[in-house]
């Protein structure tokens, strides 16, 4: 395995046993609650909107540690930034898991922490794990509390 192999995994490792923004959130102004059934992750995302800007951003679940360590990764990743900037960084992170990412875009300046799961293409299961906070993000931030199909397109 190679140094960046073995820094990406201690990161993903850490931030599954310590996850970061871990926990309920009151005054949440949206929440969603996604299910992998493929492999039991269950994650419930609760976001907190100052204007069109994410304030604070939290979540509560379980899984496997690829799914616990992007929902940490990702709920830092993303307070402080508009709407549209977690729009675009949806994008590049799923683009980044689902190997359809351009080089340009697999940098850290590009996906910060978050390129720490550039192999997870590899991995098609995976896919599905790395990604569930993300959508469950997208149907909070729409304050839809019925749940979130997973897709890996």
């Amino acid at each position: 395995m190679s140094d960046l192999q073995e820094l990406y995994q201690s990161v993903i490792l850490d931030h599954n046993r310590k996850p970061r923004n871990f926990g309920t959130l009151d005054g949440a102004t949206g929440t969603a609650e996604g299910k992998n059934p493929l492999c039991g992750d269950q994650v419930e995302i609760a976001v907190q909107l100052d204007g069109d800007t994410v304030s604070r951003v939290m979540f509560t679940g379980h899984g496997c540690a690829i799914s616990k360590a992007s929902a940490s990764l990702m709920t830092a990743a993303v307070q402080g930034k508009t709407r549209a900037e977690v729009d675009a960084l949806f994008d590049k992170f799923h683009a980044l898991v689902t190997g359809r990412a351009d080089e340009a875009d697999i940098t850290r300046e590009a996906l910060g922490q978050l390129v720490v799961f550039s192999s997870v293409s590899r991995f098609p299961i995976r896919v599905k794990c790395a990604s569930l906070a993300w959508h469950t993000l997208r149907a909070a931030l729409e304050n839809d509390a019925a749940g979130v199909p997973v897709s890996t397109e």
